[in-house]
């Protein structure tokens, strides 16, 4: 994110040659939307704001009270690399606001900026690195089908044919200000992940709308197709959306997740952290996979979380703790592993966020860390009661409707509005006739 002000946007856009402004915000499901103005009307968007329909906006407003309006973030200005020089374009990521001049209860943005200050208010800065893996499919006839671009595993160099692509992908992030660290093939044909640095929740929840921008409209140029749903291939792995998390003081120098006596190097603070976000998991769990897919993806046997437990080598754990150097005191964090890419980010971050804190301010303890296999640990005696993660978006649903936690931290408004388009989503998934039924069905009965 960078550091700018109004005249000197307003110079870099002139200077830049900017024709058109690209001004983007997100509904409640995590989708990018946007408003295209010209260059010249930047400075008005900027006084006065862009009006628009929320009512035409999943989860915004109903018809009756339309009227919202943009208020971009300067802060957030990157020209978009992958648009031709002639109609050069530069994107704004916006707040959205009311008539009244007050920030819109329903806007996902402002939500995480609303879980953000109440850390803030606690003394806590909260910096969050997403993992976010992705598919790359060929187009058949410009046609979307889940033909993957190649037959590669994880980390394969000769087998990855995507290496270019990827490389244009990284070139591209980098123009618009996100710091990429790695790249790689991931274990499924196909599979991919790049990795961008971890930063402040806001601005790591921008970047992560900015990343699936990026790689989509890159895909696109080599005729392939990105896609960042959980499991669009049965009997592979799914795309996850792994999140490192810690809190830093509220200048956001020092790392108040790290102790040196603690044999993960963890905090107290750090363990109700930990513990707050186990005991919401089930809670907070249709926020972080919130698609009918996303629950074909955490199954037994694909690397996807399904038991709510912690450990540090422990790869099949809901959350992780992963290896730091003693010396790298700002290295140390947690990795909540359930979330997929088809989540909204701002919500995301907030839940996660709210129910760390909460176990902050219950004091919660977390139980002991599992570093075996929990996979291969059905029916042990000496784990008999361990908690499962919801199986279905149903389950999620129901879920959620008892949550006390995301009730709060959404609001009542964006609240009710996702409940209302989950179950709509359950509704019509459950009265379909699938492939697998046919296959099954068809022939016997």
């Amino acid at each position: 994110m960078i550091n700018i002000t109004t005249s000197e946007l307003l110079q870099k856009v002139k200077e830049e040659k900017v024709k058109f402004i690209s001004l983007q915000f997100s509904d409640i499901n995590g989708i990018l939307k946007h408003v295209i103005i010209t260059s010249e009307r930047l400075t008005t968007a900027l006084e006065e704001g862009i009006w628009f329909d929320g009512s035409s906006i999943e989860g915004f407003v109903r018809i009756f009270e339309s009227d919202l309006y943009l208020k971009p973030d300067i802060n957030t200005f990157a020209i978009l690399p992958w648009i031709a020089e002639e109609n050069k374009t530069a994107r704004l990521i916006c707040d959205i606001y009311q008539p009244d001049g007050t920030p819109f209860a329903g806007d996902p943005r402002y939500i995480l900026k609303r879980a953000l200050k109440e850390a803030e208010e606690l003394g806590y800065s909260y910096n969050v690195g997403p993992e976010i893996e992705f598919f790359l499919f060929d187009r058949v006839d410009n046609l979307l089908q889940p033909n993957t671009h190649d037959n590669a595993s994880y980390f394969d160099l000769q087998g990855d044919m995507a290496i270019l692509v990827k490389q244009e992908m990284t070139k591209a992030l980098e123009s618009m200000g996100i710091k990429v660290e790695a790249g790689h093939h991931e274990v499924a044909p196909g599979q991919h992940e790049i990795d961008f640095s971890y930063a402040p929740a806001l601005e790591t929840a921008d970047n992560a709308v900015t990343f699936k921008l990026a790689v989509q409209a890159i895909a696109n140029k080599y005729n392939l197709h990105a896609t960042f749903m959980p499991k669009p291939i049965t009997g592979i792995n799914g795309s996850g959306m792994h999140t490192h998390q810690s809190l830093f003081d509220r200048e956001n120098k020092h790392n108040l997740f790290f102790n040196s006596k603690d044999p993960y190097f963890l905090s107290a603070i750090a363990r109700n952290f930990v513990a707050g976000q186990l005991h919401f998991a089930r809670e907070i769990c249709i926020i972080l996979s919130p698609t009918v897919n996303s629950y074909k993806r955490l199954v037994l046997g694909y690397e996807a979380p399904v038991y709510i437990s912690w450990a540090q080598i422990n790869r099949s754990a809901l959350i992780r703790i992963p290896k730091c150097s003693p010396k790298n005191i700002n290295g140390i964090r947690i990795e909540l592993r359930s979330p997929d890419p088809s989540c909204n980010p701002y919500l995301a971050f907030a839940v996660m966020l709210k129910a760390g804190l909460e176990g902050i301010k219950r004091n919660l303890t977390p139980p002991q860390p599992i570093e075996e296999n929990i996979y291969e640990l059905q029916g042990n005696a000496k784990y008999p009661k361990l908690s499962t993660l919801p199986e279905s978006l149903k389950e999620a649903l129901e879920e959620v409707k008892k949550s006390t936690l995301v009730k709060e931290t959404l609001g009542e408004h964006c609240y009710n509005y996702f409940i209302k388009a989950k179950t709509a989503e359950w509704e019509a998934y459950k009265i379909q006739v699938t492939p697998w039924e046919l296959k099954h069905y068809l022939g016997t009965y």
